[in-house]
């Protein structure tokens, strides 16, 4: 992976400018929060959650193919270790002259052979990009409690307006046959201090409709924007715990990608040395099979020389 080191750098180009946006947009929503008393309309748009959410599709699938790099360096590393069992191109044409000291080489060379290095590299890379994804997972859980903080707060505070809103709407319903009967009455009245004392009456009343209405108004529209808030609130949470959600499957993803590479280094090393000890016990089988023939051939000529020495002594005896 020569352009590793490049990719990450994008990479980390891409989750600062996510984590700007969804610092952001929290920092938008929280400052609307504070200002919900002076009627100020929460301008998080749905356009630009959707501009995050691309943004952070593109850095997760830049990352995600960070980490199916680091698998194809894997496959690519099988194939390597398997090809260590096959003689070099110097070994062969060693083998030409010697095929002893070409064997000797290749033993060698795997004896030596070492993944190691290779296994260390691949961790490094996957813990970098683990801590590239770690440091979002953190932004965004940092982020999602802010906002769920202020959304608690802000359904009890509906709750208490929405409670506030329908006692204000009673009243003005109970003044309303208050107002009838007072006018009514007005209608008929023909004595003028009486007619006057009602009509004061009526004006009291009036009054207190105008400003029981003006703060069912008042009530209303807080709701409203209290209601707005809160859908927006979730909407974003609802966002943020899903990126999460996705940056713990590529955690996951990469973590068990480790544990399962450590163990087919492990393997591919087992290989590396089970092959070797193979080798060797079939070259000591070899020399031994061939120390066999050679000892077999010696006894049989001694055997020989034996039997015609005793022969000549046969001869010479019975001459």
């Amino acid at each position: 992976m020569a352009d590793f080191d490049t990719q990450i750098k994008e990479s980390q180009a891409q989750v600062a400018e996510a984590q700007a946006k969804i610092s952001a947009i929290t920092s938008r929503i929280e400052a609307a929060r504070s200002k919900l008393d002076q009627g100020v309309v929460l301008d998080v748009e749905n356009a630009t959650l959707e501009d995050v959410s691309k943004h952070t599709d593109l850095m997760n699938a830049n990352i995600a193919e960070l980490i199916m790099g680091l698998d194809d360096v894997t496959a690519g590393f099988s194939a390597e270790f398997a090809e260590m069992r096959t003689k070099t191109g110097m070994e062969s044409f060693i083998g030409i002259f010697s095929s002893a000291k070409a064997e000797s080489m290749r033993q060698e060379r795997m004896r030596a052979a070492t993944i190691d290095d290779k296994l260390q590299d691949l961790i490094s890379k996957s813990d970098v990009i683990v801590k590239l994804l770690q440091g979002q997972l953190d932004l965004l859980n940092v982020q999602k409690t802010k906002v769920e903080g202020n959304l608690a707060g802000t359904l009890v505070e509906r709750e208490e307006t929405v409670g506030a809103l329908e006692a204000v709407r009673k009243e003005v319903a109970s003044l309303d046959p208050k107002i009838i009967e007072l006018e009514n009455k007005i209608s008929v009245e023909q004595d003028a201090a009486a007619r006057t004392k009602l009509e004061t009456e009526l004006a009291t009343l009036n009054a207190q409709y105008n400003a029981l209405v003006q703060d069912e108004q008042v009530k209303l529209a807080k709701s409203q924007t209290l209601e707005r808030y809160i859908e927006k609130g979730k909407t974003w949470v609802d966002s943020l715990q899903n990126q999460a959600a996705t940056q713990l499957v590529l955690i996951n993803k990469l973590q068990t990608d480790t544990k399962q590479r450590v163990v087919l280094y492990d393997a591919l090393t087992s290989s590396l040395k089970t092959a070797q000890q193979q080798d060797v016990a079939h070259r000591i089988n070899e020399i031994g099979v061939k120390t066999d023939q050679e000892a077999q051939t010696a006894m049989a000529a001694i055997g020989a020389a034996t039997n015609d020495k005793m022969a000549d002594m046969l001869e010479a005896h019975e001459g």
